[in-house]
């Protein structure tokens, strides 16, 4: 299966995801492919989907600096809906994501 073979960004550290937490962010077609580019940060419904997007779908690591916030995705990693393969990724490098409430 493609997934499981795909390579997946992951940083090196979370505390250098410094990406906004309030505002408007509008994702560049590489990332939002789908069709939805917009998402309101201010509402943690679509800060949680951008999250989803941005962590399946970023090319590099910059991609992730700019966009995902460390703290955030800490505290809402529980809540977001992601493929498996992404979630081991991350997790396996970031034991604080997998036992994260």
């Amino acid at each position: 299966m493609y997934a499981d073979r795909r390579p997946y960004a992951v940083p090196t550290a979370l505390d250098v995801l410094a990406g906004p937490l309030v505002g408007m962010v509008d994702l560049p077609a590489r990332l939002a492919w789908t069709g939805r580019t917009r998402y309101d940060l201010t509402s943690e419904a679509d800060r949680a989907v951008m999250y989803e997007r941005v962590l399946v779908e970023a090319g590099s690591i910059d991609d992730l600096v700019h966009l995902i916030n460390g703290r955030e995705l800490l505290r809402v990693w529980s809540r977001l809906y992601l493929p498996r393969q992404v979630r081991r990724a991350w997790e396996e490098r970031f034991h604080d994501l997998a036992t994260a409430a």
